[in-house]
């Protein structure tokens, strides 16, 4: 290849190079010609699948996510990436037997064995980190959700309750106590809450309800049955009415929120709060505005239901919270009605969304995939995954709106909306923003996306 020591330096740096940019080719020039033409096959092959992937990234994301998170198809290309991985590191072994170290003058060969390791670990080394979370975000797709084909929108939205669950061993059974719909226009990806208060009453149920059976008059049996009540209590005394589901109290919590809002809703994601702050944690805490102190709740005074004095403060202002202080202000409501929890829990999730960018997925992903499979569980089907991350790319384009069923958009907390509800009221009040929010977003959609916020610090003004 070259004969003089002093020169022949430069030959190693192009083999390597040409090993890095085109596998194969180095064997075709100074090697084994039969190995760098099969290299050079795969290459062209690997290069073809490279554009047709960005070109179904361009055409129809939903199918690529959907081939992506396919637990066979997911197991494919794990194993086609790792035998890359393997391949290559064997092609820059084999480029490096063909430059022959001992003929390289003697203060070169640390160079060029180095530079061989260092383009080892850019390449195969991605390669193999790529295999590598492949095969995590596999387990993790498997264990948190569902079997079963994707279903469409209803009225062009979808709908999902979000269930923030306590099943601390102070409690019977689990009392969602966060409760939430998300509605997404099935077009733009503009979303839409709606929080629902733990101590809503008199929820009612369509008729094709299985609940209708139980409660024909609606959940009304005062004070004992506020909303999160109804999920202990179907699990634990009509869990026939659900008979082919796995969790008849996130069925029945549907139902309710359905009837309440007068929508469909679909499908269920559960976060267990417990476990919350390990997520939090794993994403290496969440920065948020607080607003005013919030207390951290201390023991329940026995045989009262007052507490001792709190254990600790959530300072004002802009801070990073881990888990456990993330936890405390989603969760805290001594002092404050309801309905500023509901606040709060709306700007955790909203700065939990924000600050959850590919770079902190990719540098933690495997904690925060492992928090993930403890923390939510959830009845949407695993084919559903390619609309839905398609749906959150679009909603990146929109504000979340908001509306609480209770004070501050209906009444006051001395109005009793809650123990009264109006549900005539409610049905057209949601229609009406959920019209205005999507005129709205077309509008939007013509217009060019806004600028990311800097630090994604949400605060307690955006919640409200």
């Amino acid at each position: 290849f070259l004969v003089s020591r002093r020169h022949r330096h430069p030959g190693a740096f192009l083999l390597l190079f040409l090993t890095l940019v085109l596998p194969g080719s180095a064997q075709i020039v100074a090697g084994d010609r039969r190995l760098g033409r099969t290299a050079l096959r795969i290459t062209f092959l690997v290069w073809a699948a490279v554009i047709a992937v960005a070109v179904l990234a361009m055409t129809n994301r939903i199918l690529l996510v959907n081939i992506f998170t396919n637990s066979w198809a997911s197991f494919l290309i794990m194993a086609l990436l790792a035998g890359l991985a393997v391949g290559w590191a064997l092609l820059f072994l084999n480029t490096f037997r063909i430059i022959r170290p001992p003929l390289l003058q003697r203060n070169m060969r640390p160079a060029v064995a180095g530079s061989m390791v260092l383009l080892m670990a850019i390449t195969s080394g991605s390669l193999g980190y790529g295999a590598w979370l492949l095969n995590v975000s596999r387990q993790t797709f498997d264990n948190i959700f569902a079997s079963g084909p994707a279903f469409d929108p209803v009225d062009g939205r979808y709908n999902f309750l979000l269930l923030g669950g306590d099943a601390g061993a102070d409690r019977t059974g689990l009392r969602p106590d966060s409760m939430s719909v998300f509605s997404v226009d099935a077009d733009t990806g503009q979303i839409v809450t709606f929080g629902l208060p733990r101590n809503f009453q008199n929820a009612q149920f369509t008729e094709d309800s299985p609940l209708w059976q139980a409660f024909p008059e609606g959940y009304n049996c005062g004070d004992e049955c506020i909303l999160n009540s109804l999920y202990p209590v179907v699990t634990e005394q009509y869990p026939d009415l659900y008979p082919e589901s796995e969790d008849p109290g996130a069925e029945a919590m549907m139902d309710a929120a359905g009837g309440i809002l007068g929508l469909e809703i679909q499908s269920y994601v559960i976060v267990d709060m417990e476990g919350f702050s390990s997520l939090i944690d794993a994403m290496g805490g969440v920065k948020i505005d607080v607003g005013g102190w919030v207390p951290i709740t201390a023991a329940e005074i026995p045989g009262t239901n007052r507490h001792y004095p709190p254990d600790g403060w959530i300072a004002p202002g802009v801070q990073t919270m881990d888990g456990y202080t993330a936890l405390w202000y989603a969760r805290s409501r001594e002092f404050v009605t309801d309905y500023h929890r509901i606040a709060r829990q709306q700007c955790v999730q909203q700065a939990m969304v924000a600050q959850l960018d590919p770079a902190t997925l990719l540098t933690r992903f495997q904690a925060i995939a492992s928090a993930g499979e403890q923390v939510v569980h959830t009845d949407i089907p695993q084919d559903q995954l390619g609309s839905f991350v398609d749906l959150a790319l679009k909603s990146k384009n929109h504000d979340v709106q908001r509306m609480t069923i209770g004070p501050p958009d209906f009444g006051t907390a001395a109005d009793n909306f809650v123990t009264y509800p109006d549900f005539d009221l409610i049905h057209s009040r949601v229609q009406e923003m959920l019209a205005e929010t999507d005129a709205a977003a077309q509008q939007t959609a013509e217009q060019p996306a806004p600028a990311p916020v800097e630090d994604g610090a949400i605060g307690q003004s955006d919640a409200a």
